[in-house]
């Protein structure tokens, strides 16, 4: 019997942390549209790519995931750039990528 409680626990957590994974790169789906939308040049693919994941200390003190992502967009429709960015959780903390002529805000 505790044999099943401990395989249900650990089944739990796994699908938490692939739930995790799967929000943060909803959400940085998101980010990478919008930000390829607000400078006016193409995203390519219409995904994103998980390209790391790191342990981190969040600002409440818990620990939680940094996760790093990229995605390919195109300025004039013949050429492939690369963007990056970082989520903490849901929060984006770093960004590398096309960028608009005006200052905007990033959703």
């Amino acid at each position: 019997m505790p044999t099943l409680l401990i395989l249900m626990i650990v089944a739990a957590m796994v699908f938490a942390f692939w739930s995790a994974g799967r929000a943060a790169a909803e959400r940085a789906e998101v980010v990478g549209r919008n930000a390829c939308q607000a400078a006016g040049v193409q995203w390519l693919d219409q995904s994103v790519h998980a390209i790391g994941i790191r342990l981190c200390r969040h600002e409440s003190g818990w620990l939680g995931w940094e996760r790093t992502f990229r995605f390919d967009y195109s300025i004039n429709g013949e050429d492939r750039h690369v963007g990056r960015m970082v989520l903490r959780g849901d929060r984006l903390i770093a960004f590398s990528g096309p960028v608009t002529r005006e200052p905007s805000s990033l959703h």
